[in-house]
């Protein structure tokens, strides 16, 4: 396993750092580093951003996801607007991530709780090639629906 420098912010303080939490694990969870004393409500429609309280140094060559987390959007119905959000290997301030309600019901998030998930993940750049034609492959131009609809239980 690779170290990531990681700085822990003012608001951060007094939080565990992110970590997995198995050994088979992708992602490590983000926690809401808000006040003690207060809570963010997340009206049902309304997205609010949710400090971290860390900044990370990715090196070239890898960019940092922040996913939602499952449990939190099957349970309650929070994920996350942008996602993934994508934190480039250049960016060295504070994460946030923009939690979206998509319940009826309000929900509070609290300093500590786990709001997301970081994954760090390879990059490749590429460089556009102006061309007049394509290779030829089965889909070709199909778009969204394409290869249709499938389920375990369709008759083949």
């Amino acid at each position: 396993m690779k170290n990531l420098p990681t700085k822990i912010l003012k608001n951060g303080l007094n939080l565990p750092l992110p970590k997995y939490e198995s050994k088979g694990a992708a992602g490590m969870d983000l926690l809401a580093a808000i006040d003690e004393k207060k809570t963010i409500l997340i009206l049902p429609g309304n997205a609010e951003m949710i400090p971290t309280g860390i900044a990370i140094a990715l090196p070239l060559g890898f960019e940092a996801q922040v996913r939602p987390r499952s449990g939190l959007s099957v349970k309650n119905g929070i994920t996350i607007l942008n996602s993934p959000g994508t934190i480039d290997s250049d960016y060295r301030g504070e994460i946030s991530v923009m939690l979206i309600n998509h319940s009826k019901v309000n929900f509070q998030i609290k300093r500590g709780m786990r709001i997301a998930q970081l994954i760090i993940a390879p990059i490749v750049q590429f460089n556009l090639l102006p061309t007049e034609e394509l290779d030829d492959t089965e889909r070709g131009e199909g778009g969204f629906g394409s290869t249709g609809i499938s389920t375990q239980y369709e008759k083949r």
